[in-house]
């Protein structure tokens, strides 16, 4: 009988370094949210030396330092539950990596909130409570403080729940419950707030409907032609340039208002230039990519790559632009009135203010971004690059107005929004276009098509398009982020009351 060959490895070696692995394994999978929570301390501590380089001759400076942190901790939870909507489209298509996608919106973030996030940092400051109806400075600073801490731990917990909620209704609610337990009712902006909760209302019907009529117009002109890839080449270049003109009449009108100021015309001018200089740029790039393509809605993808990612960027600058004021704005009130001699309605940011906005949002959607990006992305309705292109065009062109108007609208009610308007526009189009009937038939050869389609109410189910437990889910979220954010900052300003004043 033949001896077995001798055997290389060790089995109870082998078996034991397998558990070692395992074991590895299984930490890492532990620890790694831990390590978030961590390196989120750490910003928060390095926060808080950042602001004490800049106030520690300043009387009260203890306090502020406390807000920076707490302001910190706000900033990272936008990051994490706001940011997402910037990119999630992109990263739901595949058109791009995650990792990608993080290092867009965590470079552009920062350029909108530093170059253009002071004009509706006021609106967040001082449009929500009369300053002058508080008892003194002090009780202002507490009021902002208590807005800060019930937002930020609000925010916190729907992150980790998965709910993709608005951290500017959770601001705006936290000054409101503040400001009111401080001074009573007769402190609120009441026509301000209106204002503001109509922007609300607008924002995710019109970013829905600006996102429609894009993907209709490119169904309509592109996706149901015979020849695609023409249509595609002559077009897209036009849709980049509509992205990039708006991007720089706004810069123009917004980004350089502390620098120079220029006219709407004037912006409106440079918009046009600079779509005018797109189109010729980018068409030559377009031709080369369209080359051997073939005529299908496959090849589509190829060409709607770039202009989404340049759009994924032009939506994270204006969300830096725009929400950056959740997290800076009650920081700004409390350095101003932090020592109680007077109290100040509005101030000018400090530019070190507006850096622990910045990169706390860049640091919140790097450390804990993942996982409301997956949700936006893929669990709302499908999404391809030319769907994901509308979503993201629409969001940037209403953040953009809302920013050049000074109201501090929820990009999280415009994105999901516009993902809303593009998956209830294909149910749509899909059972009432007589073009894309006419296409089908011609391309299949199935003069029945139409007939040959269930139109059972089982039938017209199972053909949803949305997911409509995502839909009811998160506007219920929206509906009870204000009351709860009030709430729980009254709470927290008559601890403070309790303990401070």
């Amino acid at each position: 009988m033949a001896k077995p060959l001798p055997r290389l490895e060790k089995p109870t070696l082998d078996s034991y370094l397998d558990k070692v692995t395992l074991t590895e394994q299984a930490t890492h999978h532990v620890l790694r949210p831990w390590a978030g929570i961590g390196l989120g301390l750490l910003f928060m501590l390095v926060s808080m030396i950042f602001a004490g380089a800049y106030v520690s001759e300043q009387p009260g400076y203890l306090i502020i330092l406390a807000a920076a942190a707490i302001a910190g901790y706000m900033a990272m939870n936008i990051g994490a539950n706001d940011v997402t909507n910037n990119v999630g489209a992109a990263v739901g298509s595949k058109a791009i990596t995650m990792a990608m996608a993080l290092a867009i919106a965590a470079v552009f973030e920062v350029a909108g909130a530093v170059f253009a996030g002071g004009r509706v940092v006021s609106t967040i400051e001082a449009g929500i409570v009369d300053a002058a109806q508080m008892p003194s400075g002090a009780t202002f600073v507490w009021v902002m403080m208590a807005a800060l801490i019930s937002a930020a731990a609000w925010i916190n917990i729907a992150t980790w729940s998965g709910a993709p909620i608005s951290t500017t209704h959770s601001i705006v609610g936290g000054i409101l419950g503040s400001g009111v337990a401080a001074a009573g009712f007769s402190a609120v902006h009441w026509v301000s707030l209106a204002g503001i909760t109509a922007s609300w209302m607008v924002s995710p019907i019109l970013g829905g409907g600006i996102a429609a009529l894009l993907l209709a117009f490119i169904k309509t002109f592109i996706i149901y032609r015979d020849d695609k890839i023409d249509a595609a080449v002559f077009w897209t270049p036009i849709l980049i340039a509509v992205m990039t003109g708006s991007f720089a009449a706004y810069f123009a009108l917004i980004g350089l208002d502390k620098v120079v100021t220029i006219s709407l015309l004037n912006g409106m001018l440079i918009g046009v230039g600079v779509a005018g200089v797109t189109i010729a740029a980018s068409r030559p790039w377009i031709v080369r990519q369209a080359r051997g393509l073939d005529n299908r809605n496959q090849s589509l993808r190829v060409l709607f790559r770039m202009p989404l990612i340049l759009s994924a960027a032009l939506l994270s600058f204006a969300h830096g632009a725009n929400d950056v004021s959740n997290a800076v704005g009650p920081l700004s009130a409390i350095v101003a009135n932090v020592n109680g001699a007077a109290i100040l309605k509005t101030a000018d940011v400090p530019l070190w203010v507006m850096l622990i906005g910045a990169f706390g949002i860049s640091c919140g959607l790097l450390l804990f971004g993942p996982k409301l990006i997956r949700v936006v992305g893929e669990e709302i309705t499908k999404l391809n690059p030319m769907r994901a292109f509308c979503v993201a065009l629409a969001t940037a062109i209403t953040v953009i107005l809302a920013s050049t108007l000074g109201l501090p609208v929820s990009t999280t009610h415009t994105a999901v929004g516009a993902v809303f308007g593009i998956g209830f526009f294909r149910e749509w189009y899909t059972r009432n276009s007589k073009r894309r009937l006419e296409y089908v038939r011609r391309k299949t050869g199935h003069m029945d098509f139409e007939r040959r389609v269930e139109h059972s109410p089982d039938e017209q189910h199972r053909r949803h398009l949305v997911r409509r437990s995502h839909f009811m889910t998160i506007v219920a979220a929206w509906v009870i982020t204000v009351p709860i954010s009030a709430l729980l900052s009254a709470a927290v300003y008559c601890v403070f009351a309790a303990l401070f004043i």
